[in-house]
């Protein structure tokens, strides 16, 4: 059993979210960096989709009762057990009744903290995730909760000392594909969006990442008839100004996508802190 003792700005259950729902009005939600997740989890021996931790900003500390092994991976921090600092990418031992701390990432915005044997949670539609846009699944945790620790004694033998992570980079450069709207947009609207840099805004969260930045310009009037939507897509509501959407994004919407990101940029979009610079590659 864990018991949280500080959940942190927003702490969440994540494993790789409930993909196959969207007609029914259901995003998948999930890691909003699932590359990160995976990692962890291969780390400490769970499979990859195994329900764990989504910590933003860090902040958090929990308390352990029984012996265990975890990984801290995504954004970087100090994991102190027991008040002894650890290194991120690495699994790292948990004695019985150790208290766990993470600190503030130097950099990006979303650690994730997978324990052996995962966080064994009643799953929501095939799903253990935390929804906070349609608000399935587990509430985002708070002090006095007690989380069960799934079985460990059939998983893999943990084998890896370190795994070598890339630095997240400090004005990311993010690929994208035009449309599937760019028709709504002028000539010069693409031009504009991968010429300038944007500024991640304090507004964003799961949901998306709101930009702050030159204005995309339409080319038509009127409203578009609502369609479904993808993580990564980049709509543009009246302002003019594009929203990334992320893992808690809604199924539909009715304002045009300019562009989407391309799926390898997902894990860079979802360490977005505020006041960070980007740009976009066609």
């Amino acid at each position: 059993m864990i018991e949280v003792l500080r959940p942190g700005p927003l702490a969440t259950i994540q494993d790789l979210g409930r993909p196959g729902h969207a007609h029914l009005g259901v995003p998948r939600s999930g890691a909003a960096d699932p590359r990160a997740l995976r990692l962890a989890n291969r780390l400490v021996g769970n499979p990859e989709n195994t329900a764990g931790l989504e910590l933003t900003l860090g902040g958090t500390t929990l308390r352990f009762d029984r012996p265990t092994w975890l990984a801290a991976t995504g954004a970087p921090t100090t994991l102190r057990i027991n008040a002894r600092a650890h290194g991120p990418n690495t699994p790292c031992f948990v004695p019985p009744g150790a208290v766990v701390e993470v600190g503030l990432p130097a950099e990006g915005l979303r650690t994730y903290l997978a324990i052996r044997g995962g966080i064994a949670i009643e799953p929501t539609l095939g799903s253990r995730s935390t929804d906070l846009l349609s608000g399935l699944g587990p509430a985002p945790l708070a002090q006095g909760d007690r989380l069960p620790i799934g079985p460990s004694n059939d998983l893999a033998p943990i084998e890896v000392d370190v795994a070598p992570v890339a630095p997240l980079p400090a004005s990311p450069v993010l690929r994208i594909l035009p449309g599937p709207r760019d028709d709504w947009f002028t000539a010069e609207a693409l031009a504009t969006l991968t010429s300038q840099p944007y500024e991640v805004t304090s507004e964003s969260n799961r949901v998306g990442v709101r930009l702050d930045g030159p204005k995309l310009d339409r080319d038509r009037d009127g409203e578009l008839g609502s369609e479904g939507m993808v993580v990564g897509a980049l709509q543009v509501p009246p302002s003019g100004l594009p929203i990334l959407f992320l893992a808690d994004h809604p199924t539909t919407g009715g304002y045009p996508v300019v562009a989407v990101l391309a799926s390898t940029e997902l894990p860079t979009a979802a360490q977005l802190r505020p006041g960070q610079h980007i740009r976009f590659h066609l």
